[in-house]
C-alpha cells in the first residue's frame, strides 16, 4: 500500500478514502447502517438482533474458511471438537463472542488484541497460538493461495499497521476496516486461522469506531454471500496495491457490510411479524 502527498504522510489510511469511488461506498454503508438502527425493533430488542447477527456472522466467516454449514445447524450444534469443519466453525464462535470484549484494548494495543484472536481461534493448537510465525513456519491457510511474506516482513508490517491504529485519524470505518482486513490476510502472521481473525479484526474496527457500536451489521455474512471467487478477486486488488486494486477492495468489504445490514433488518422484520 503506498500514498504520497503531504495528507498521505499524515494519515496514509485517509488518502485512501480520497480514492476513485471510495467516498460513495462509504457513503451507502452510512446510509444502510442508518437505515437499520432507526428499525423499531432496534429500539426495543437490540440485544437479539445483536446476538442473532454474531451468529450469523460467525457461519459467514466460516463458510469463507472452507466449513460452510446451514445456519441452523451452527445453532443447533453444541460440539465443535470433532472434524476440521466443526473446528473451524467452533473457532469462529468463539472468536465473535470474543471481539466485543476487546474493543477497549484495539486503540491502544492492536498487536495485543490479534496476539488474543489468535489464542482464542487456535486453542487447540496450543504451542503456536498467540504469536506471529516465526522464520520457516508453515501456514496453514485454506482457499488462501497468494504468496506469503517472510517473517521478517511480516513483523514489520504488523507494526506499522498497530502504528497507524494506535495514532488513529480521518479515514472512514470502512477504510480502516478494509484495511485491517486486507493487511491481515495479505500477512497471514500466524500459523493457522488467519481469515477468521481478520475477518473479526474487521468487526472490531466497524463498532469500536461508532458506525456499527451495536453490532448488527455482521460484514462477514456479506463476504459469504458475495462469494469465495468474488473475495479472492477483491483481494487480489488490495495486494495489488494500485488506486484501482485498493479501491475495488474497500468498495467489496462495504458491499459485504452492506448484505450485513440487509440480513439483520430481515431480522428485524422476522421479530416484528413474530416469526422468530
Amino acid at each position: 500500500m503506498s500514498t504520497t502527498g503531504a495528507t498521505a504522510d499524515r494519515d496514509p489510511l485517509a488518502a485512501l478514502g480520497a480514492l476513485p469511488g471510495v467516498a460513495d461506498s462509504v457513503e451507502s454503508v452510512r446510509k444502510a447502517v442508518d437505515r437499520v438502527y432507526g428499525h423499531r425493533v432496534m429500539r426495543r430488542r437490540s440485544n437479539e438482533i445483536t446476538s442473532e447477527a454474531a451468529l450469523r456472522g460467525a457461519r459467514g466467516s466460516a463458510a469463507l474458511s472452507g466449513a460452510d454449514w446451514a445456519l441452523e445447524e451452527v445453532r443447533r450444534r453444541t460440539d465443535f471438537s470433532g472434524d476440521d469443519e466443526a473446528r473451524t466453525v467452533g473457532a469462529a464462535l468463539r472468536l465473535t463472542a470474543e471481539a466485543g470484549q476487546l474493543l477497549s484494548i484495539w486503540r491502544q494495543s492492536p498487536l495485543r488484541v490479534l496476539a488474543r484472536l489468535h489464542l482464542v481461534a487456535a486453542a487447540d493448537n496450543a504451542d503456536q497460538v498467540g504469536r506471529p510465525r516465526q522464520p520457516g513456519e508453515p501456514v496453514h491457510e485454506p482457499l488462501i493461495e497468494q504468496p506469503l511474506p517472510g517473517a521478517d516482513e511480516v513483523s514489520a508490517r504488523l507494526e506499522g499497521l498497530a502504528e497507524l491504529i494506535i495514532a488513529g485519524g480521518s479515514a472512514p470505518a470502512l477504510v480502516t476496516a478494509a484495511v485491517v482486513h486486507g493487511e491481515l490476510l495479505a500477512l497471514r502472521p500466524f500459523v493457522s486461522r488467519n481469515g477468521l481473525v481478520a475477518r473479526a479484526a474487521e468487526r472490531i474496527v466497524l463498532v469500536g469506531s461508532g458506525l456499527d457500536p451495536k453490532s448488527v451489521c455482521p460484514a462477514e455474512v456479506g463476504h459469504a454471500e458475495l462469494g469465495r471467487d468474488a473475495y479472492l478477486t477483491a483481494f487480489d486488488g488490495y495486494l495489488s496495491g494500485t488506486a484501482e486494486g485498493m479501491a475495488a477492495w474497500i468498495a467489496h468489504c462495504g458491499k459485504a457490510v452492506e448484505l450485513g445490514v440487509r440480513e439483520s433488518t430481515a431480522v428485524c422484520e422476522a421479530l416484528q411479524r413474530g416469526a422468530a
